[in-house]
């Protein structure tokens, strides 16, 4: 393609500017009518769970959409490129990973009616498992939306020249504007309309694409005479980037990690009607996830077919993977106009929604283990203002993060999955050890995410400062031998001089002389494997300890707090076919309920909360029950039974 190879700039139109605009006014409307609609949010419980009313379509699909905002656009077709169709195994990972969630993870949370997932901790170890978990995920979410909020900042630059100060500093308004008035409601049903616009924009661009490079059977030629289509990729070599058993093992873990117990995602599907419900939205999560990751990649692999003879990166025209898909979109629609803005506006606006979940996420936690227990006789009104406040403090140090994001040498993509690896790991080992080890105590426990966190932040570091060469990361080769001669400013398309790209992707063999031993085998580990390092050393060191240093007693545990505990109460916890019934008395107290619906084994309810099981929301209170209460009536915590 003459365009294409061309080196020119395309240019962002007034129909493009039109579409882009008319994306985010739409997403805009959804939120206020959502979020404000009956009056809006009457207690911490309507903001933060939507009432646990919502039903199981909306939410499967906000889930699908959570971490695959503007980062999937960008770094999922940059990665299939780069790397082959293989990338398609991420979808393996992500069906273990759901069926993990709805079988261990989702029940327990869900029975429970827990609001922050970190109650968890304290209910079965102590306030300071509980705070060190809140700590960890807080900075966990400020660095992951920190890049997503990145993401869309570059597309803009990358596409249409803008600061990416304005861009940035514009994302994280709407994003507090979203947190502040909406709430959860608002937050998913915006997710919902989000999908269907991500997927309408890869669907466009793998039509266009295809059709531009010579029809699918064409096209499919290119990428297996140049080992694009590599699926069955059974290598054992850690660090190879992707492989059968990253994928399976580091990957479950990863998405595990993001799924199974992080507060974003537990927070929705708690919110759903009944278990039934939310075990139906993690199969609508896993539907929406592979027809995301399947369309981004091919976008990757038709991508690869029209620029089989340019490589942009080699020709300079752009500096990074991540703004190969900008500028694939700008190249073949650029006599269509409005259909760049159309790409663009699902992923500005898709990172809109992602961004103020996590901010939401972040002001829930906050307010559940580190404000309701130091002041736990808060109005609710008082508390939905003190959560819009701090929305407003986490918009801002996202923002902050956002700004650092560009010195990522890695990618987005790379980057995120790097933060939730190397943190959300081991905290994920720490609920594998509270739900399936009862030996598990609060040494153990602590020790194990102390060696989790030091272990995968050391592999992390060691692999930014000592980054691995492509050969052994499995890059696959491309051309520039079909590029025209670049003109004077195509190597100062994104400011940086052509010879930077080069240096960067070739260092000098002086560098080479200065790397430790470590850095072509610890070092170079995929970096899915990240979080698997992090969650079986957390399992691991705290099992150790818990059995040197005496372990807990199955007797010193409540009912409730190991998953086949749970499995097996499951009628006296909640009888199912109530459930979906109970409508108004689902708001009551446990002294309040129908004659024929049964109490959870020794139920201690506190004066002002109520425990939440299977749906129970709050009414009468603007907090949830914590072992507070428990501690209260004079027993100790480990014994408390819910």
């Amino acid at each position: 393609m003459a365009a294409v190879e061309a080196g020119a700039r395309a240019t962002f139109g007034a129909w493009d500017y039109g579409v882009f605009a008319l994306m985010l006014l739409v997403s805009t409307g959804i939120g206020l009518w959502v979020g404000l609609a009956r009056g809006g949010q009457r207690s911490a419980e309507d903001f933060f769970t939507g009432g646990r009313r919502l039903a199981a379509l909306p939410v499967g699909l906000s889930l699908a959409a959570s971490f695959m905002s503007a980062v999937q656009v960008l770094g999922v077709p940059a990665e299939a490129y780069r790397y082959g169709f293989k990338f398609l195994g991420m979808c393996l990972g992500q069906l273990l990973n759901c069926l993990l969630t709805a079988v261990f993870f989702m029940p327990v949370f869900y029975r429970l009616g827990l609001t922050s997932t970190y109650q968890y901790l304290e209910l079965r170890f102590s306030r300071a498992v509980r705070l060190c978990g809140t700590l960890q995920y807080l900075v966990a979410t400020v660095l992951y939306t920190g890049i997503v909020i990145y993401a869309p900042a570059l597309i803009l630059n990358q596409v249409t020249g803008l600061d990416i100060w304005a861009s940035i500093l514009s994302t994280g308004a709407i994003c507090t504007f979203y947190t502040t008035v909406g709430g959860m409601k608002a937050v998913v049903w915006t997710d919902v309309f989000q999908v269907v616009v991500m997927l309408t924009g890869f669907w466009v661009v793998l039509a266009r694409g295809t059709m531009l490079a010579g029809g699918p059977r064409h096209m499919l030629e290119i990428a297996q005479n140049h080992s694009r289509i590599n699926l069955m990729d059974f290598d054992l070599d850690p660090r190879s980037r992707y492989t059968f058993w990253t994928f399976v093992v580091g990957g479950t873990l990863v998405w595990l990690s993001m799924y199974g117990v992080n507060q974003a995602q537990v927070q929705r599907y708690v919110a759903c009607r009944t278990e039934k419900q939310a075990k139906l939205a993690l199969l609508i999560n896993q539907l929406g996830l592979f027809l995301i990751v399947s369309s981004a990649a091919g976008c990757g692999i038709i991508m690869f077919a029209i620029y089989i003879d340019c490589d942009p990166l080699l020709a300079g025209r752009i500096s990074a993977p991540d703004q190969y898909m900008p500028l694939l979109v700008l190249d073949i629609f650029e006599d269509l106009p409005g259909v760049p803005g159309l790409f663009l506006a699902c992923a500005y606006s898709g990172t809109l929604s992602t961004a103020s979940t996590s901010i939401n996420a972040m002001a829930a936690v906050t307010v559940e283990d580190l404000i309701k227990p130091r002041l736990p006789s808060l109005a609710p009104r008082r508390l939905i203002l003190i959560s819009k406040g701090l929305s407003l403090i986490y918009g801002s140090a996202c923002l902050t993060v956002a700004a650092l994001s560009s010195l990522l040498g890695g990618g987005v993509l790379q980057g995120s999955f790097t933060v939730m690896g190397v943190i959300s790991g081991p905290l994920l080992g720490a609920f594998i050890l509270g739900m399936f080890l009862p030996a598990c105590n609060i040494p153990g426990v602590l020790s194990g995410l102390a060696s989790g966190l030091v272990l995968s932040l050391w592999v992390a570091v060691g692999a930014t400062l000592y980054p691995p060469s492509n050969q052994s990361l499995g890059v696959l080769p491309s051309s520039s031998a079909g590029c025209a001669v670049p003109s004077a400013n195509a190597s100062d398309l994104m400011g940086l001089p052509l010879a930077n790209n080069t240096s960067s992707r070739n260092p000098s063999p002086g560098v080479d002389l200065g790397r430790p031993a470590l850095a072509d085998s610890f070092y170079a580990i995929s970096y899915l494997y990240y979080g698997a390092l992090g969650t079986m050393s957390t399992v691991l060191c705290g099992a150790l300890v818990s059995c040197l240093t005496g372990p807990t007693k199955r007797s010193a545990l409540g009912p409730g707090l190991l998953w086949w505990d749970l499995a097996r109460q499951t009628a006296s916890v909640a009888p199912k076919e109530e459930v979906a019934t109970l409508d108004d008395s689902l708001g009551k107290g446990a002294e309040e309920l129908p004659p024929g619906t049964k109490r959870p084994p020794d139920f201690l309810p506190n004066d002002e909360d109520h425990l939440l099981f299977l749906g129970q929301k709050e009414v009468n209170g603007a907090g949830s029950w914590t072992p507070r209460s428990a501690r209260d009536h004079g027993q100790d915590l480990r014994e408390t039974d819910l």
